[in-house]
């Protein structure tokens, strides 16, 4: 919740005029509990997406994750109704299977370093060729994982394409 990428991705979603809500899995940080390969993970995700269900009726759902948070973002995200559209940032198609992606029929934006250590560029491009949904694919150059020197470029592309899907 606190990762430099997450908090610029919130600060661009917020940028782009949505609510955010930036939450830490089980075990992480001073969250309770303890990982759980995913499954539990994904409860963690719903118990968020209810509580802005709760708090924000009535306005459009964007889910946006980084690396295993968008692992566990997407498969939670694609499947629920309130989710309107989609965001990975570094998507660790290197580290976990993505074939669950055939059911996505939402907008989604992937943005990826060149230099991911993770997500190799290529194994992406072939993930997102499959998708039967919008789907954009942003490559930032010279960026590995954590966006080190290109986080303001991560929060533009964020942003831009939010503000375009929303119709602003």
């Amino acid at each position: 919740m606190h990762n430099k990428v997450v908090f610029r991705a919130a600060a661009a979603l917020n940028d782009a005029g949505l609510a955010v809500l930036r939450i830490n899995f089980r075990g992480v940080g001073q969250s309770t509990g303890e990982h759980d390969e995913g499954r539990g993970e994904r409860d963690d995700a719903r118990a968020g997406l209810e509580y802005l269900a709760a708090n924000y009726p009535g306005q459009e759902i964007t889910l946006c994750g980084f690396s295993f948070g968008a692992r566990v973002g997407l498969e939670v995200g694609i499947d629920d109704e309130r989710v309107t559209r989609l965001i990975s940032i570094g998507t660790p198609v290197d580290k976990y299977d993505f074939t669950f992606m055939d059911r996505c029929r939402k907008p989604i934006l992937f943005v990826q370093g060149d230099r991911d250590e993770f997500g190799a560029v290529e194994r992406l491009r072939e993930l997102v060729a499959k998708i039967n949904a919008p789907a954009q694919l942003k490559i930032i150059k010279g960026a590995g994982h954590f966006f080190d020197d290109q986080l303001d470029e991560l929060k533009r592309v964020i942003s831009e394409w939010v503000v375009r899907e929303m119709g602003q």
